[in-house]
């Protein structure tokens, strides 16, 4: 990062002292292809107009003067970066409680999290003072039918009523939809992350941190998390995937044929609306509890290393002991498969 310590000396030749300031600062970037970088402060998309998506900088913290904003063309897209002319930054935001340490990798430009994670010189963002104290909030207006990657290293991230595609990587800190029609792609290191009145895909992929989806329609969900209680709430797909290592998951009224469950540890709840398909729960650990429409027609094997298993609706039994049960429901068109190592199962009819 030489180019930035360059810059934060040729910077430093400007004050001979550090006051607390803001500053604030707009930039219209053209194609429909926009990448942003910020590594401390807060996010918010909300919908824009025109064919420009409109950034709005408002910067903060004692050594708010060093900070820069580039904008060019990288990788075909318009990518503007916030440049943080030193390793190590001080950024506590209002509220915080406890402390935190993280670490991060930057590449020269400004640029991180979208490929080449360990590219990069090493930066340290801390709630402790002795950093440079800086930090830049941003405002993103984007128009219908852009294409939007954001990254951020410690930020909350708030989008609301957006029509655009949206990719959200957040080092640490909560990421919250509100209101998108368009394909959502969420990465987030630690922090929970809330996802409502979604129409298109989601992906979320998060290292820990809760994760809540509800009011979705389109193509798939997709949930992996590390550790954090998955919930999910009137889902309208062809297919919901959640993959947890550690944490509770609760869905309820999934209007989708295909279900996959899959936790390491914690309970499992499955509330199915709709035709099943395909619904498989696997879990290390935890109770599962199925509730099932009335007009169910599938093949059904459940197995458990210990704890009982109930059926609460008829079945054509073709196999049954006190850890195993395998049967029949109408024609069988349909697949449902659990597993537990250890935890009661219950099936129960709509």
């Amino acid at each position: 990062m030489n180019h930035w310590k360059n810059t934060a000396l040729g910077l430093a030749l400007l004050a001979t002292t550090a006051v607390a300031t803001t500053a604030q600062d707009t930039r219209r970037l053209d194609g429909r292809m926009v990448s942003i970088y910020n590594v401390a402060g807060t996010v918010e998309v909300v919908t824009g107009s025109g064919n420009q998506v409109v950034v709005e900088i408002e910067r903060g913290g004692a050594d708010a003067g060093r900070l820069s904003v580039e904008v060019d063309e990288i990788s075909g897209r318009t990518a503007l970066r916030v440049i943080y002319p030193d390793d190590d930054i001080f950024y506590r935001p209002e509220g915080t409680r406890g402390n935190y340490n993280s670490e991060m990798r930057i590449r020269s430009e400004g640029t991180f999290g979208d490929s080449g994670d360990r590219q990069g010189d090493r930066v340290r963002i801390s709630s402790r003072a002795g950093g440079m104290d800086a930090h830049a909030n941003l405002r993103i207006s984007v128009p219908s039918g852009h294409d939007v990657r954001i990254y951020a290293g410690m930020s909350e991230m708030k989008v609301t009523d957006v029509r655009a595609d949206l990719n959200l990587d957040n080092h640490a800190g909560s990421i919250d939809v509100a209101g998108m029609t368009g394909n959502l792609s969420i990465d987030s290191g630690s922090g929970s992350v809330t996802a409502v009145r979604v129409t298109g895909e989601v992906e979320i992929d998060t290292g820990s941190g809760s994760v809540e989806v509800s009011d979705i329609e389109g193509p798939f969900v997709h949930v992996d998390t590390g550790s954090g209680r998955v919930t999910g709430d009137n889902v309208r797909a062809p297919e919901v995937n959640v993959d947890t290592g550690s944490g509770s998951v609760v869905l309820r009224r999934m209007n989708v044929p295909e279900v996959l469950v899959d936790t390491g540890s914690g309970s499992v709840e499955v509330e199915v609306i709709g035709a099943v398909d395909r619904l498989e729960v696997d879990t290390g650990s935890g109770s599962v509890t199925l509730r099932l429409p009335r007009d169910l027609d599938a093949e059904i094997e459940v197995d458990t290393g210990s704890g009982g298993i109930d059926v609460g609706f008829e079945v054509a039994v073709e196999r049954m002991s006190r850890d195993y049960f395998r049967g029949r429901v109408g024609n069988g068109r349909g697949r449902i498969m659990v597993d537990t190592g250890s935890g009661r199962i219950r099936l129960i009819g709509g």
